[in-house]
């Protein structure tokens, strides 16, 4: 589902007007960010939370010249923290499992 998809939704279930229901979303948006620029935390409770996290300089691998070491520098990266409500809906609905087919014999 994409954002104008959300809103779409949003606006069927609450039976307001799609400009109302993007300027919240536009207005969450902007809310998260802003938060975690300053470095807090956005919470919904069961639901999960927004976190920033550093990451540390590391030496890495040169993908184009695997054997060419790179300095990675720091880096402050958005993380997310599923809540109980939303892992335990999750655990209800049934992983698909994929059966490998048999192997074929060849034909004498």
């Amino acid at each position: 589902m994409n954002k104008a998809e959300l809103i779409n939704k949003l606006s069927e279930k609450l039976n307001l007007p799609k400009k109302q229901v993007e300027d919240v979303l536009s207005g969450f948006e902007e809310m998260t960010m802003s938060t975690l620029e300053a470095g807090g935390e956005v919470t919904l409770t069961g639901f999960g939370t927004f976190m920033a996290k550093d990451r540390h300089a590391r030496m890495g691998v040169n993908p184009q010249k695997p054997a060419e070491k790179i300095q990675i520098p720091a880096v402050r990266v958005p993380k997310f923290k599923a809540g109980k409500a939303l892992k335990d809906a999750l655990k209800k609905k049934p992983v698909a499992t994929v059966v490998p087919a048999a192997p074929t014999q060849p034909q004498a």
